[in-house]
């Protein structure tokens, strides 16, 4: 497991001044998906009009260019604004598989400080039932604290 509190210090430090959502986004993606084994592709979507996203910075393999708010797992976070946690992706209705080794996923709004979401965090991985509440509530602040400031 990713040691959350080492990852936040190192996050706030590398971001310290920056404005900029996708230097900001490059960033965390890159720091995240080098944390933690089980997170097989790390990567932010963007709200670029209403009820869509496109991909944004990430590492891994390829993922989905664009996904309406009425699909998948991004588009649930998108669209209830609540973190999605999915022990198992085939067990989601309407799941889009971006890359056919994904087994759980992990999705977490990301807001501006006024509240507005302007993306979300995707993060799969190849394990099935890889995340839990701790993880979800680690990434939370993080993002809270980078992009809502």
């Amino acid at each position: 497991m990713a040691d959350y509190t080492t990852l936040a210090k190192t996050i706030a430090a590398l971001t310290e001044g920056e404005t900029d959502t996708v230097a900001l986004m490059a960033t965390i993606a890159c720091e995240l998906h080098q944390s933690d084994d089980r997170f097989d592709w790390t990567g932010f979507y963007r709200v670029t009009e209403p009820g869509l996203l496109k991909i944004g910075p990430y590492q891994g393999g390829h993922g989905c260019l664009q996904i309406p708010f009425e699909r998948g797992v991004c588009g649930a976070a998108a669209r209830t604004g609540e973190v999605q946690l999915v022990a198992d992706v085939d067990a989601f209705p309407g799941h889009i598989a971006c890359a056919s080794s994904t087994r759980s996923e992990i999705v977490l709004p990301v807001r501006n400080a006024r509240g507005e979401i302007i993306a979300v965090l995707d993060i799969d991985s190849d394990q099935p039932d890889a995340f839990t509440q701790e993880d979800a509530q680690a990434l939370t602040a993080i993002l809270k604290d980078t992009f809502a400031r």
